[in-house]
């Protein structure tokens, strides 16, 4: 009864939406469905109560309705188009098309569901263009961003966002003439750190390679306000802030060299006068008391990387000019700062040494003797002007200013040292009862005593001086300065052995003494670091660094100290360790200058039996373990002045000595080694770029470059390897260039294409001929991965060189490895051009019988590459192929062809037999039945 009620109900239902009474028909509808359980029933019932929502535009229960009619039957096709209807209004437009893709998959030519296809799709494109418009993303952005009530989360993704938008060229430019850096100025008064870095970091990205936005951003922030934020005390916005002046400095100077589609840039008329304002703005912050210790690290970083010249080859340095004639005396004021005096600036550990570095980058800068005249008076100026017998301060600042010299240009500082009155200020300042006094006199010693005659000097005039401050002082500080200063005097005759400056075992003693105030973490980072310097002079004796490399509690703290904010460890660490594996230049000893110099009773160098191969190899395995690669990577990750070429040669050194031994690599690999070597082979000193480059070389040769060079990394490794094929490099650097370059263009043509871009082919070509077996081998094995690329393929292909005619000689050579690399290059040669068949037979009239005696070789892959040749050459031209079948060859051919196919020769045997094969179809030699 039920059900016969609940089909009437249906009936009356139908009736009533005839008529357009759609309310009327939705409630019989409604109570029908509360009558019955058949499951056809139910889901006419739900797809037809369904239309009546869409008519009254009750689309949430339309959109329902239909949704349940579908779980009944879910081919159920008015059902699936009631549904994607009521979600179209609804504004659901992907889930929409979803049901009406549906529709037309079931019914492919109703026309209906291909017309709402093309309108749903087209509505679609248009709410995802105006959704992710730029436009609108910048507006939410700033809407969220200067919303007092947005919750932390969404300001920091609104943040995030717009840093990413402001890195694209676009992004930029919309967020430019939406007002934006109006609205970024007002992030910046917000005093939110999270929302200033993020403000910060967007107009960085707005200013990047665009000189017109970076002249307009500068001139609507401001300068003064820009160093402002750099000046305050934080870690992380000056940094962030001195990134931003860097993108303005780069944009304005044209370094940043960009290429930018689209409209034309704005015309900037000239950008000196913004340029010198951001000089002088960075000088004046040096002297400021308000600026942070950070923010005075960051002005000098600044002034470090864009005042002196890259390049000593451009002639104009009038910036370095500017900056000594304007900024010395401040720059001088930050070296001569003695943390422990009231009047001291705000400083952290870098600070004064990023200033010696500043000073000595200045100085190194100038042309001429003039200049450099010019610059030593004002130096000498303002150190006398500093001496005052009634304020021993000044004094203390003007012997301070002289040991900060000593850290940069050593020659000048040694030239103010022969100053009226600054060696004995030092002396009479060891004698203070003032500790302060005597931190300044014992660090100014230490520096003075680099040269070694002026450290003969101090050793008789001083020694006993600092041996009494060790013994009476109870400042940690002082006492652990006197021990370097110590020594550095002991450690004056370098590595000699016969030169040793103290007696016997004393080194010895201030080492253990050195080690044991390294391994004590309870001092503070200064007072390790100053013990880490003693260790960098004591190790140039054989027994200290045997000694510090067993010592493993004082190993790790120095690496980790290495890792630490107090970036000024960094050439101390890297000395130690150059040290420690020998890595240094050691002149060569020649037997007769030896016997010269005894019978003219000259000194004569020592080794210390401790320098030899074995003992340094020892060390190497001692450091490797302790995880000295990691420590490396993290030291070349610092951005930072305190990283000079200087370091980056001595760390550069390290690498090459660890990379000895071949089974070491793919430890050095796994702990970042491989990342960490390509800047230092790109930036650096010659010879710190050379000894990188050959570290890589070393890497490149065993290692897959993937896992070595992961990414985009494995591009930039290929011109510091090219750099090593040159004759002015030694055989071993030329040998392992050319290995690490084969195994690099076996991997893809992309990378072929890099090595060929950087001018490689010439220097390959070359090695091919010399005399010298393994770079003969080496650079046709690189020659043979090579000549897959299509553009070196053209130059064998070009006439007038001999190119073809190298690569076949080379295929009648002894040598069975440069045979096989030879004939796997004529194989692909051959194979990819039919003028290279015919040219083949042109360069050379021995060509055929060393192909013959390529198919006759005893080892398998030469014979098989020779048989591909042959096959080549019978393919490419049946005059040339008649000239080979009347040759000897075909008799070699039909031999090998006959042989039996095992698994070793199957390759050759088949080969052979398509070389016969091909014979047939030229009809030159008929089947045997």
């Amino acid at each position: 009864m039920a059900e016969a009620e609940a089909v009437q109900l249906k009936e009356e239902g139908n009736r009533h939406f005839q008529r357009q009474d759609y309310k009327a028909a939705a409630k019989s509808y409604s109570q029908a469905l509360k009558l019955t359980k058949d499951k056809a029933l139910l889901a006419t019932l739900y797809r037809n109560r369904a239309a009546c929502g869409l008519k009254t535009e009750s689309y949430v229960q339309a959109a329902s309705d239909a949704s349940r009619a579908i779980d009944i039957n879910s081919s159920d096709i008015k059902a699936l188009y009631r549904r994607c209807q009521a979600l179209e209004h609804l504004g659901k437009l992907a889930q929409a098309f979803k049901d009406v893709q549906c529709c037309a998959t079931l019914e492919p030519r109703n026309q209906n569901f291909q017309e709402t296809l093309r309108r749903l799709n087209t509505s679609i494109q248009e709410e995802l263009r105006v959704q992710f418009s730029t436009d609108l993303r910048v507006q939410k952005m700033f809407e969220i961003l200067l919303d007092g009530n947005s919750k932390a989360d969404k300001l920091e993704k609104a943040a995030n966002n717009l840093i990413v938008l402001s890195r694209e060229e676009a992004g930029a430019e919309r967020i430019f003439q939406n007002n934006g850096v109006a609205l970024l100025r007002q992030l910046l008064d917000t005093k939110r750190p999270e929302l200033m870095l993020a403000a910060v970091r967007t107009l960085s990205g707005m200013c990047s390679g665009h000189r017109a936005r970076a002249t307009a951003i500068l001139h609507a922030v401001r300068i003064d306000r820009i160093c402002s934020l750099m000046a305050v005390e934080n870690e992380e916005l000056p940094l962030t802030v001195c990134n931003l002046l860097q993108a303005i400095i780069d944009a304005l100077s044209g370094e940043d060299k960009r290429e930018h589609r689209g409209k034309e840039e704005a015309l900037v008329l000239d950008t000196k006068k913004d340029l010198k304002q951001i000089t002088n703005h960075l000088l004046d912050m040096l002297i400021s008391k308000k600026v942070s210790g950070q923010g005075r690290d960051q002005a000098l970083n600044l002034l470090n990387k864009n005042v002196p010249r890259k390049d000593l080859a451009i002639h104009d340095n009038s910036r370095t000019i500017y900056v000594v004639d304007n900024g010395l005396r401040k720059i001088l004021k930050v070296v001569g700062q003695v943390p422990d005096l009231p009047s001291c600036l705000p400083l952290t550990d870098n600070t004064r040494m990023l200033a010696s570095i500043l000073i000595n980058k200045l100085y190194d800068d100038l042309r001429c003797d003039p200049e450099r005249d010019h610059f030593r008076k004002i130096c000498e100026e303002y150190i006398t002007g500093k001496f005052d017998p009634q304020d021993m301060d000044k004094n203390v600042i003007a012997i301070q200013t002289v040991s900060g010299i000593l850290q940069g240009p050593f020659d000048l500082g040694n030239q103010l040292l022969g100053l009226k009155g600054v060696m004995e200020m030092m002396v009479a300042l060891c004698g203070s009862e003032r500790e302060a006094d005597q931190l300044v006199a014992v660090e100014a010693l230490i520096h003075a005593s680099t040269k070694l005659s002026r450290a003969t000097f101090i050793i008789t005039n001083g020694v006993s001086l600092l041996k009494e401050i060790y013994k009476t002082t109870k400042n940690e500080k002082i006492k652990i300065l006197t021990l370097v200063g110590l020594c550095k005097l002991g450690s004056a005759g370098g590595t000699d052995y016969g030169l040793r400056q103290f007696a016997e075992g004393s080194t010895e003693k201030l080492a253990k003494q050195c080690r044991k105030w390294l391994c004590n973490t309870s001092t503070d980072t200064r007072t390790r670091r100053w013990a880490a310097e003693g260790l960098a002079y004591l190790t140039l004796d054989a027994d200290v660094k045997d000694d510090f490399v067993q010592d493993i509690p004082a190993l790790q703290a120095m690496l980790e100290l290495a890792k630490t904010p107090d970036k000024t460890i960094l050439y101390s660490v890297a000395t130690t360790l150059v040290n420690c594996t020998n890595s240094y230049d050691v002149n060569e000893v020649i037997p007769e200058l030896v016997q010269l110099a005894k019978f003219s009773k000259q000194h004569v160098p020592e080794e210390h039996p401790k320098d030899k191969k074995d003992f340094v190899d020892m060390r190497v395995k001692r450091l490797l373990k302790a995880g000295v690669i990691s420590v490396l990577a993290c030291m070349v990750k610092a951005d930072n002045a305190i990283l000079t070429d200087q370091t980056k040669e001595l760390l550069a050194r390290v690498f090459l000595a660890l990379c000895d031994n071949p089974k070491d690599r793919g430890t050095i690999v796994a702990q970042g080694g491989g990342k960490a070597l390509i800047p230092l082979a790109l930036e650096g000193t010659d010879v710190g770029k050379v000894k990188a480059a050959h570290a890589l070389a070393k890497i490149a040769a065993v290692s897959n470059p993937d896992i070595a060079f992961p990414g985009e990394r494995v591009y930039e490794v290929v011109r510091p390897l090219v750099s090593l094929l040159n004759t002015q490099r030694d055989g071993l650097q030329n040998y392992e260039a050319l290995l690490g370059l084969t195994n690099l263009s076996e991997r893809s043509d992309k990378l072929r294409q890099k090595i060929f871009k950087e001018k490689a082919l010439p220097d390959i070509e070359n090695y091919m001929f010399e005399n010298h077996d393994q770079l003969r081998q080496a650079a046709t094995e690189c020659m043979c991965n090579m000549v897959v690329n299509k553009e070196v393929q053209e130059r064998f292909l070009a006439d007038g060189n001999d190119r073809l005619k190298l690569v076949v000689l080379l295929c009648g050579e002894d040598d069975d490895k440069v045979q096989n690399a030879a004939a796997g290059a004529l194989a692909m040669l051959t194979a990819a051009h039919k003028k290279l068949c015919f040219k083949m037979t042109q360069v050379t009239t021995q060509w055929l019988e060393i192909l013959q005696r390529l198919c006759l070789h005893d080892r398998l892959s030469v014979q098989h590459r020779g048989l591909v040749i042959a096959y080549n050459l019978l393919a490419a031209d049946a005059e040339l192929a008649k000239k080979l079948v009347e040759s000897e060859l075909l008799e070699i051919l039909t031999v090998v062809g006959k042989q039996e196919p095992d698994e070793k020769r199957a390759a050759v045997v088949q080969t052979a037999r398509e070389c016969l094969i091909k014979c047939m179809d030229y009809g030159f030699i008929k089947p045997v039945s």
